[in-house]
């Protein structure tokens, strides 16, 4: 499937205290070998295809009514950072919509920051795309509490 078989999959998703594949996590998806099953698998697997650039990933996964002109072109000329890591504070389905609340922590030329969001999911014929969200200020570890940047250090004595 890929090159990537060996690494941990970007999202996080964990079985048994083990971090899942790449390869048998989100990149069956990236491949278009499997659809997302629930909006927190499409959102895993979008913030997978912003840590690897997968942007026409995320305009195929974009409900085309919501794009709003844009392009993966677009996404590819945004300002680089590197991504920390995925929380998922909440998910919920009903029907054919639902929602996740999440933060990606990334860190660029200013530090550490999140974007703090609530999306919106809608499925399509069996698609799940996201629409929408609402952005919230992010909430940052306490600065005892370990360092998103995965240092092993506490916030305080790190990135903070």
């Amino acid at each position: 499937m890929s090159n990537k078989t060996n690494i941990a999959c970007p999202c996080g998703m964990n079985t048994q205290h083990s971090p899942l594949l790449y390869d048998t996590c989100c990149g069956p998806l990236h491949a278009n070998a499997l659809k997302a099953a629930s909006p927190e698998q499409l959102m895993r697997s979008r913030y997978t295809a912003f840590v690897m650039k997968l942007y026409d990933y995320l305009i195929a996964t974009h409900h085309p009514e919501y794009l709003h002109g844009l392009t993966a072109s677009t996404l590819a000329q945004s300002p680089e950072i590197h991504w920390l890591t995925l929380q998922i504070i909440s998910s919920s389905i009903t029907d054919l919509q639902g929602q996740v609340e999440f933060q990606a922590w990334y860190k660029d030329e200013t530090g550490i920051d999140a974007i703090h969001e609530r999306s919106e999911f809608q499925c399509i014929e069996g698609d799940w795309l996201y629409t929408q969200g609402e952005q919230f200020d992010a909430i940052f570890p306490k600065r005892n509490q370990a360092c998103l940047c995965g240092s092993g250090k506490k916030f305080k004595q790190c990135c903070l």
